[in-house]
């Protein structure tokens, strides 16, 4: 179960949330939730790659709830899915969510499967790039401490 995809299904329609963990539970590990305010105490105690959240939420939107996230979880790869055709919407979603992709209802199992795929190939790309960078910040440090040393002896 640990090296399953964690995901994050945010969707007010309750018939949408079943659907989707019935759907692809087989392959993730999923948490749904029917609010912003419920997927944000998911994300405070769940180590999540991947979030999909509808745009059209009482309270809160898709890309409101995805941009108000950023600052506390950057990591996670973010995925909009909208049974509209809100151009603005997605716009905003790129701009302010940082959103991967933006996906239509009704969604396609096997369409999205794939997407969720790639989507985790980027976290996990990213995930190694930001250690890499912590490694060679590392190599910097120590290179700068040896070269002080021979400067000072």
């Amino acid at each position: 179960m640990e090296d399953k995809i964690r995901i994050l299904y945010i969707d007010d329609e309750k018939n949408n949330l079943t659907a989707f963990k019935a759907t692809f539970r087989p392959y993730f590990k999923i948490f749904i939730a029917e609010s912003a305010e419920e997927g944000r105490k998911i994300l405070e105690s769940e180590k999540v790659e991947i979030i999909i959240t509808d745009q059209r939420m009482p309270v809160m939107t898709g890309v409101e709830f995805l941009s108000s996230i950023i600052e506390t979880y950057p990591d996670p790869i973010r995925i909009l899915l909208t049974g509209y055709s809100d151009l603005q919407a997605v716009i905003d979603a790129v701009n302010k969510g940082h959103i991967y992709q933006y996906i239509s209802k009704p969604w396609e199992e096997q369409h999205l499967k794939i997407i969720i795929e790639k989507a985790y190939e980027v976290y996990r790309l990213k995930m190694e790039n930001k250690e890499l960078v912590k490694s060679l910040l590392r190599a910097n440090q120590q290179l700068e401490f040896y070269l002080r040393q021979k400067l000072i002896s």
